[in-house]
């Protein structure tokens, strides 16, 4: 395995150096408290910012279109976490803008693509269903046809940055008596039709998503992408870059795992804990010492840990270590950022209250373990003990 450093060209140090002073130009000390307090993960003009320097279709294109070199992208994806850009949105927003673009309609690429790259159209994810779990595929919502359109009824939860995107990529049943595979069919419905509802809904550690409603809502068939029922192959590539089970190449340069940048908060976290106990003179007690060490290898391990193992290992490390910076910090660690006495201006209480949802995004952890023990390991499928009365 090589460990080397990748030695930057000219062109790509002015590049890094170009996109660190526009971020330290966008992404304020405000804007950043502002995040914090409202838990959107999402700056609109930021994002726009983002849009108007040519960030956004950049990242979103391939290299032979335009794009980043692969050199490039992996400064951005850096650069982007360093900056604590509220950002994490603008992945789903580019796995729709693919989807569309790949089987969507002539029109609806016109309509959505442009103004997508620019940054001023957002795309949100409507998979997962109240009741429903993670299996995406036991989909209850249903799209019934209705002359040249389309009627569909039904609910999502945790439709993250829904009150900020316009247009929601959603999964609806239109065949409830085919196996579930085979019945699903996806739109991209605006979300300002009439019969859409928003609401809020705050997780533990205070990001705001969304549950979301649909009653009679009317869109017309050039808002289906891809094949009636055909959902699932249309799914199956979106919910891949979600996982972050991607073909990589041999460069070696590719964001190596799903949520990698959850994992850049918590090494900032790691860092500031250890300076606080350091200007305390608490690295003396050698105890203290070694949990750091051994929090910090356990980053590194999960930094190098690739695809949907990288998934697991970040999530699980960010639930094992940020406990951890806790009780080293004491009981000044529980004061949120900005508090007056916060350990560490509150790094390790904001991972610790992040770390629980990160082992549900995209599905729970037990889940992507299950699929790591099928297909990776070749293991047979769970056997689960029947419940008892």
């Amino acid at each position: 395995m090589d460990f080397s450093e990748v030695q930057l060209c000219d062109e790509d140090r002015a590049f890094q150096a170009e996109l660190r002073d526009f971020l330290a130009t966008v992404v304020t000390d405000e804007v950043i408290r502002r995040d914090r307090e409202t838990g959107d993960n999402f700056d609109e003009e930021v994002h726009l910012a983002l849009g108007a320097a040519g960030y956004l279709e950049r990242d979103w294109r391939p290299e032979a279109e335009g794009g980043f070199t692969a050199v490039q992208r992996r400064i951005w994806e850096l650069e982007i976490g360093r900056a604590r850009t509220p950002w994490w949105h603008w992945g789903p927003t580019m796995m729709v803008a693919s989807a569309v673009n790949r089987f969507g309609c002539d029109e609806l690429r016109d309509e959505v693509l442009a103004k997508t790259l620019s940054g001023h159209y957002r795309l949100c994810l409507g998979y997962t269903e109240p009741g429903g779990g993670s299996d995406v595929a036991t989909c209850k919502t249903r799209a019934v046809r209705d002359g040249t359109g389309w009627v569909i009824n039904g609910s999502k939860m945790f439709t993250s940055n829904a009150h900020h995107a316009q247009y929601v990529f959603l999964i609806t049943n239109t065949d409830p008596s085919a196996p579930k595979h085979r019945s699903l069919t996806m739109f991209l419905v605006p979300l300002d039709t009439p019969g859409v509802d928003v609401q809020a809904l705050r997780t533990v550690d205070g990001e705001r998503t969304n549950i979301t409603y649909y009653s009679d809502v009317r869109v017309d068939d050039r808002h289906r992408v891809g094949a009636v029922d055909g959902g699932w192959a249309v799914l199956r590539e979106a919910l891949d870059a979600e996982h972050g089970t991607v073909d990589r190449d041999d460069s070696g340069l590719h964001k190596i795992a799903a949520m990698t940048e959850h994992a850049i908060v918590l090494a900032e976290a790691v860092d500031a804990t250890a300076a606080a106990i350091a200007a305390g003179g608490g690295l003396d007690d050698r105890s203290v010492g070694y949990r750091l060490g051994r929090s910090i290898a356990r980053l590194e391990v999960a930094l190098s840990t690739p695809e949907m193992y990288g998934r697991v290992a970040i999530a699980q490390t960010l639930r094992d270590v940020a406990p951890e910076l806790m009780d080293i910090l004491g009981a000044a660690a529980g004061l949120t950022t900005g508090t007056r006495g916060a350990a560490a201006d509150g790094a390790a209480e904001y991972v610790y209250r992040m770390a629980g949802p990160t082992g549900i995004y995209g599905g729970t952890l037990d889940v992507f373990r299950n699929m790591i023990a099928q297909h990776a390991l070749g293991l047979g499928r769970p056997q689960y003990a029947p419940v008892r009365a």
